[in-house]
């Protein structure tokens, strides 16, 4: 039986949780999602969890901040000019999406509002936070050359 590795094809149920137990996604109850190994669309921090499984293995692994969405980085969070929220009354905990000319448009959590700034953070809303990774393989095969 071939083992998750990379340049396989995997079928897999999942769910992510917080330390804590609570939910954050879930695909359990729902037909299986497919992935190639290496292929970007899973965080290799939980892509590396996988290696060595085989069809019909289950698995909890827990996930690291650092191997997840990465460690709280403080530079994340930008001050922009209240003058700059002409459409919209910003308040704490508001997610809004901003245009980056590199990124396009990326969601930002309303942190701070004071009389001349609004503090946004740019962080991944679960960087700095430890994870829990179950999964249950379906199957595990060669990946086909694109």
């Amino acid at each position: 039986m071939l083992e998750v590795s990379p340049g396989t094809l995997v079928h897999l149920n999942f769910a992510i949780r917080l330390t804590d137990g609570s939910l954050i996604d879930s695909n359990m109850d729902k037909d299986p999602v497919k992935f190639e190994v290496g292929d970007g669309s899973l965080l290799f921090g939980f892509e590396k969890q996988l290696f060595g499984m085989r069809a019909g293995e289950v698995a909890t692994f827990p996930i690291s901040a650092e191997d997840g969405f990465g460690e709280h980085n403080p530079e994340n969070i930008q001050k922009i000019g209240v003058d700059q929220f002409d459409d919209v009354e910003p308040e704490v905990g508001m997610i809004m999406g901003f245009s980056d000319p590199a990124q396009g448009e990326v969601p930002g959590v309303i942190c701070e509002i004071d009389d001349q700034y609004v503090s946004v953070d740019f962080n991944h809303p679960l960087a700095g936070r430890d994870l829990e990774f179950e999964v249950k393989i379906h199957s595990v095969e060669p990946a086909q050359s694109h």
